[in-house]
């Protein structure tokens, strides 16, 4: 990019900041709405601990997902390229900045580990062999130690595209480009080993007796998904602030309602292959995962996830002219990111509730109050940057490509 294109891109992009005023107000209802949400849940573990951190999980594990998918389709992006990912570039950062936050919220969780494992629990232990047999796994100090090892990779990764990236606005060096690629590759890979090695500690130790080798895949694909889609949802809502207006159009809707098509379709292919290689199996061991979660009202649960997280949007998706649509597309976005929430409630709630459907008030409100404080940080990040990298080569070739 020689220096009358880096001018033309400062003079467009002038106002690159996020509307201070709308987003400050923004900010400080959803910190209202996070402080009361969690208050109140901190209340109710008065009278139900087990209750509370039971809730505490499910919420923390949706938000949590945003917060790693935006990580990961960030790295996607630098390795592939694209004008698809420079116009939610900032929004997935923003995301990325939001770990530190997540892993402070993780502590209590690390108060309710007696309430949520059966592992942790010694009598329990002392009467099964093979919780014995997993022990030197599955025990508290080591358990808390691969969190506090998943957290400095995650953040680790975090901070240094983050900083990169800022600098990269800051001064023109096309050798930082080249830096945030080479990061990618190997933040990847590390990303993928503590998303698994996490989904086995926080949701599949859940019911210990049982293992799944694509768990952890299927986990990491969720992640992805619930980040796309809240992108979706969120640049659709900026889209006719500057600078983004001038630079988004159908065709970049267009690619982001594609990709959003193929995370759908990976998930599913994920989940349908989970249960096909446990159903021709046919082992008690691991049918009992599946026979919690076809009990009772589960199977509707079940059967909600087939047609509404995957069968509808994917028929939707299909579609050109809705995918060019702004609002439509942002209206599937959201609607895919209310069923990844089901998706994780389903997987965890039957651990604790095999025999039927079980919906607690504090599984509404924990999810509420912990996504307040989440959206308010996220919207502090984003507030102290641009929405688009000002002086990425590619922006020019995302502006052409509109």
């Amino acid at each position: 990019m020689n220096n009358a294109q880096r001018a033309t891109l400062r003079r467009g992009s002038s106002s690159g900041h996020a509307p201070l005023p709308e987003l400050r107000r923004f900010q400080q209802r959803a910190l209202v709405v996070g402080v009361v949400g969690l208050g109140v849940c901190v209340a109710g573990a008065f009278f139900s601990p087990a209750q509370f951190f039971r809730s505490y999980l499910l919420a923390y594990l949706f938000w949590l997902s945003v917060t790693l998918g935006c990580l990961a389709i960030v790295m996607v992006h630098y390795l592939s390229g694209g004008a698809w990912g420079i116009v939610i570039r900032r929004l997935l950062e923003s995301g990325t900045r939001t770990l530190p936050l997540m892993a402070l919220l993780f502590l209590p969780l690390a108060f309710g580990l007696h309430d949520l494992y059966l592992w942790a629990r010694p009598a329990v232990v002392a009467n099964d062999e093979v919780l014995q047999h997993k022990s030197l796994y599955l025990n508290v100090p080591f358990f808390l130690l691969r969190a506090v090892c998943y957290f400095a990779a995650w953040i680790g990764v975090a901070y240094f595209l983050n900083k990169w990236s800022l600098a990269q606005e800051q001064t023109f060096d096309p050798r930082l480009e080249q830096r945030l690629r080479q990061l990618s590759g190997p933040g990847l890979v590390l990303y993928g080993l503590a998303v698994t090695f996490a989904a086995i500690d926080w949701l599949m130790s859940l019911e210990p007796h049982w293992y799944s080798t694509i768990y952890g895949a299927m986990f990491m694909v969720g992640q992805g998904l619930a980040a796309l889609a809240f992108a979706i949802a969120v640049v659709v809502l900026l889209a006719d602030r500057q600078p983004l207006a001038d630079v988004l159009s159908p065709a970049h809707f267009h690619d982001l309602g594609n990709l959003l098509l193929a995370f759908v379709m990976l998930w599913a292919y994920m989940a349908f292959a989970q249960y096909l290689l446990i159903w021709s199996g046919n082992l008690p061991e691991e049918n009992v995962w599946y026979v919690h979660r076809l009990a009772g009202g589960w199977r509707g649960v079940g059967l909600g996830l087939i047609l509404f997280h995957f069968a509808l949007p994917f028929l939707l998706l299909l579609s050109r002219d809705l995918k060019r649509r702004a609002r439509l597309l942002a209206l599937v976005a959201i609607a895919v990111l209310c069923m990844r929430f089901v998706d994780i409630f389903w997987l965890i709630v039957p651990a604790f509730h095999p025999t039927g459907v079980w919906v607690h008030w504090m599984d509404v409100v924990a999810p509420i109050g912990l996504g307040g404080l989440w959206l308010a940080t996220f919207v502090w990040q984003l507030r102290g940057r641009s929405l688009l990298p000002l002086y990425d080569p590619a922006l020019q070739e995302a502006r052409e490509h509109g």
